[in-house]
């Protein structure tokens, strides 16, 4: 069973506050790491989060909204120092079993220019703010959204009662979980398909939707569901982000700005093809029905995915095995023959490789993390 750590938390009010005084007093901007370090030597760093959830804060107006945001808790990665937040990992910053994590930019911060192996999206909701990226400063006003890229170097800067708010999504579970968005023929599709790898370099997409109130709405309710702590949160947040993205295509999908465009050649259709036929697929199949040559199209999925055919095949069947895993109680033979394996021998196999235990102790662990973590569920 997997050692699990719980941190400590912090309300978004006592940051702000933290950021505010200091800045007041001194005219000087704190790092992020700076001001939890400081709560933290003032004992400002409580063990569990406060309950904060409201009826419904989607009928809220923006006042009563950002006091709803004030009280509520995120957790704290134990001794960061500035230094190492250059390289930020998804393991620190994701709470168990999320994939979703919303929150509000703290105002008055230094910037601190910074990579990480996560996607996150910049949402202006009011005002402005300052985007650090790479070896340029951009001014972003009210109704962008910036998504930045895996590994791109950056910081936002606010220093008014501006309003913006960051959406992080592991990058280790976008292939599977939004692998709906890599099989269009759009920006989104063409910016994921090209910015997932890491060898990719940096980049952002960016969208002006000011006349978009719906993109407002999503924000909230995929907020709300990633403070809220039970079985169904996660779904419901990666179904808003979904929204999201259709929200911004929606509205102003016509004329993105890419940081650097690398779109190349459209690969859309034979992502399409995997998706729905992962379980039978051959290489030799999709390669006659593109009429591409064998080496070719490998050559084409390494780039556009960073995976071999055989690789990324196996990583959807993995995927979807774990879900069947978690979310029902088939039989692992069952199982094994959906994802498309004719021996139940031969998924445990695969199975352990990938997940270093095996189908049944997989089900087991994640079914008394689940009841660590929700006991309710267990108490009929």
């Amino acid at each position: 069973m997997a050692v699990i750590i719980i941190p400590w938390f912090a309300s978004f009010h006592d940051l702000q506050s933290e950021l505010s005084e200091y800045y007041r007093s001194t005219g000087e901007r704190l790092q992020f790491s700076e001001a939890i370090e400081s709560l933290r030597r003032k004992g400002r760093l409580i063990p569990q989060p406060v309950s904060a959830e409201p009826a419904d804060p989607l009928f809220m107006d923006k006042d009563l909204f950002e006091q709803y945001v004030d009280l509520l808790c995120f957790p704290v990665p134990p001794g960061v120092s500035a230094s190492e937040r250059v390289e930020e990992k998804e393991s620190g910053m994701f709470p168990y079993m999320s994939d979703v994590l919303v929150f509000r930019h703290p105002r008055y911060t230094r910037p601190f220019p910074h990579s990480h192996d996560f996607l996150e999206i910049e949402c202006v909701m009011s005002g402005g703010c300052r985007l650090y990226f790479e070896e340029t400063v951009l001014s972003l006003p009210q109704g962008t959204v910036c998504i930045v890229a895996p590994g791109s170097k950056h910081d936002v800067e606010i220093t008014d009662d501006s309003i913006v708010y960051c959406v992080m999504l592991r990058r280790s579970t976008f292939e599977t979980t939004f692998f709906s968005l890599l099989s269009r023929n759009d920006a989104l599709s063409l910016f994921f398909r090209a910015n997932l790898n890491e060898d990719q370099g940096p980049n952002y997409l960016m969208f002006h939707a000011s006349g978009a109130p719906d993109i407002e709405t999503v924000i909230r309710r995929a907020m709300y569901e990633c403070f809220r702590s039970d079985a169904y949160s996660n779904t419901c947040a990666i179904s808003y982000v979904h929204l999201l993205f259709a929200y911004l295509l929606r509205s102003a999908g016509d004329s993105p700005n890419f940081y650097r465009y690398q779109a190349g050649a459209d690969f859309s259709q034979i992502l399409h093809a995997i998706r729905h036929h992962y379980q039978t697929l051959t290489l030799t199949e999709l390669a006659e029905q593109f009429h591409y040559s064998r080496p070719h199209l490998c050559t084409l999925i390494k780039q556009n995915t960073g995976m071999s055919f055989t690789e990324l095949i196996k990583q959807i069947r993995m995927s979807r095995a774990e879900e069947y895993l978690l979310n029902t109680g088939l039989p692992i033979f069952e199982i094994a023959e959906i994802v498309g394996y004719h021996s139940a021998d031969h998924f445990a196999r695969v199975f352990r490789g990938s997940f270093s235990c095996s189908p049944q102790e997989y089900r087991r662990t994640h079914a008394r993390n689940r009841e660590d973590f929700f006991p309710f569920e267990t108490q009929k």
